[in-house]
């Protein structure tokens, strides 16, 4: 195969599937749902094959693409190179990692679309749309190319939650175009001040630039050190909106409860994480100082993180409200791993983004296959689950055990690697956010006990339990939270470089 296409390849391989469906008539169901499932294997084999490479030690850096795209007016005191934007597609170890999440959380969304009851043909189109974007954002080597990727998962994702969601869905839909469009405004405007200042987006080139005092010269116009901490905190609240950070988290529990279970997968697997990767590539990465001085605020944000979802979690009585609660709280350890600011830490933070990944999808899935059983997903309405569903009990029970830190998943390794940093830095700060830890055990333990060994609230006569089908991607997903609770060592090896090069930017 010609590397030099690999990346695009990766990204685009599921417009084939809009392409394919575009010409398949709306009523051959059956058709739509294979064709769906299907365009989602090739970037799944693309991103595992890159893995493999890498693990084996293939050099990614040479599947990096670059071609001539856009440029800006020609003036003969310029570089040709400034004021360009080029079609560049890179990955490091982190990219690469988000992209394989990406990759089977979308294969395994795709199988849980079986509980979409209408309009197959656009909500698959839509689907394979969100997944291009997703890919893109992780694969961009530019701020301009980002951003356009960053926008394309917004436009289906509203579609996704507005049509196809539950009785509050347009609300839902609105709320979240309203929030991430704001967003989106802001880290537009960190783009346009870079570009104007620098001539360039690239990532890479950026990166030299901020940490030469020559090439800082050398500049357009000068990017003073009020400026850096401003773009920053603008990075810091564009990503938020995102993540989500405490108080710019309303809409994503509006998203949680109303969109459909397969979208939600996505969303709290894969979407959320992008607010997670730009505070590290872009925050982290192009501003290190600025970021050093803010770290001890933005362990303190990742502390009221960790609480406030912790709490509200305890007293919700819609399962759904527990886990975008939960989603919320575990946001907070990224936090609390890069306020840290130290190696342990950081990977922490990464660690969770992946584990949270994984186990959020398990537990929405869970939910999704629940809510299809029995049509309801408050707590005070359901209980003695594990008689009449003894797998699907079982499979919730796994879920909670890793979402609370049990040893041997991967809920373990990054929550223990986040407050090992953080207690190394910042102890007293380490200590309170502990308290989130024990309180997460109490509000998932609750949730969970009393759906499936609770009194049964309800008859479960003829209700049936998960199938085959159902059960394929749980088993997958539970079979990787395992895989990196008891050999870590899959995630740290393609992180290392990534956290050395952050290390290095510090200047530690």
């Amino acid at each position: 195969m010609d590397q030099t296409y690999f990346l695009s390849l990766l990204v685009f391989s599921p417009l084939l599937g809009i392409i394919a469906l575009a010409f398949v008539p709306k009523e051959q169901e059956q058709m739509i749902k294979l064709i769906g499932f299907l365009a989602t294997l090739p970037s799944l084999f693309f991103a595992l094959l890159a893995f493999v490479q890498y693990l084996s030690g293939y050099d990614i850096n040479s599947l990096a693409e670059k071609r001539n795209w856009i440029h800006f007016g020609k003036f003969a005191f310029l570089n040709k190179n400034t004021f360009t934007v080029d079609y560049e597609l890179g990955i490091d170890g982190f990219a690469l990692v988000m992209i394989v999440l990406t990759t089977i959380l979308a294969t395994l969304a795709a199988v849980a679309s079986i509980h979409i009851k209408k309009e197959w043909k656009g909500y698959f189109m839509l689907f394979l749309l969100l997944e291009i974007g997703m890919l893109g954002v992780f694969a961009a080597e530019n701020l301009v190319l980002f951003f356009i990727f960053f926008e394309i998962t917004l436009i289906p994702m509203f579609f996704l939650i507005g049509k196809w969601g539950y009785f509050e869905k347009e609300k839902a839909a609105y709320s979240y175009l309203i929030y991430n469009g704001i967003g989106s405004a802001i880290l537009l405007l960190v783009i346009l001040i870079l570009f104007a200042r620098t001539g360039t987006s690239n990532v890479a080139l950026l990166k030299e630039i901020f940490n030469d005092p020559a090439a800082q010269a050398q500049m357009m116009a000068p990017i003073s050190e009020d400026l850096r901490y401003g773009l920053l905190i603008a990075l810091l609240v564009a990503f938020g909106v995102k993540l989500p950070i405490v108080p710019l988290h309303s809409w994503m529990l509006r998203v949680h409860v109303q969109a459909p279970p397969s979208i939600v997968m996505l969303h709290s697997g894969v979407l959320l994480k992008i607010g997670a990767f730009g505070l590290i590539r872009f925050g982290l990465g192009l501003f290190p100082e600025e970021f050093r001085d803010l770290a001890t605020f933005i362990a303190i944000l990742g502390v009221i993180n960790l609480l406030y979802g912790a709490f509200l979690a305890f007293i919700q009585n819609d399962f759904k409200m527990v886990l975008a609660y939960s989603s919320i709280s575990h946001m907070g350890i990224v936090l609390i791993g890069l306020g840290a600011l130290n190696e342990a830490g950081i990977q922490g933070a990464i660690f969770q983004v992946v584990s949270h990944g994984l186990i959020s999808a398990l537990l929405f899935f869970l939910v999704g296959v629940l809510y299809e059983r029995v049509n309801t997903t408050m707590i005070d309405k359901l209980g003695g689950l594990a008689k009449a569903m003894p797998l699907t009990a079982g499979f919730l029970l796994a879920g909670a055990m890793a979402s609370l830190g049990l040893p041997g998943m991967s809920g373990f390794v990054s929550e223990f690697t986040a407050f090992l940093g953080l207690f190394a830095a910042k102890p007293l700060i380490a200590a309170i956010g502990a308290l989130g830890i024990i309180m997460t055990a109490v509000y998932l333990l609750r949730a969970v006990l009393t759906v499936t060994y609770g009194n049964a609230n309800r008859d479960y006569a003829g209700v049936m339990d998960i199938r085959l089908v159902e059960a394929i991607p749980v088993l997958l997903l539970v079979a990787l939270i395992v895989l990196i609770g008891v050999y870590p060592n899959i995630l740290a090896e393609p992180l290392q470089a990534t956290l050395e090069m952050i290390m290095n930017g510090l200047g530690g």
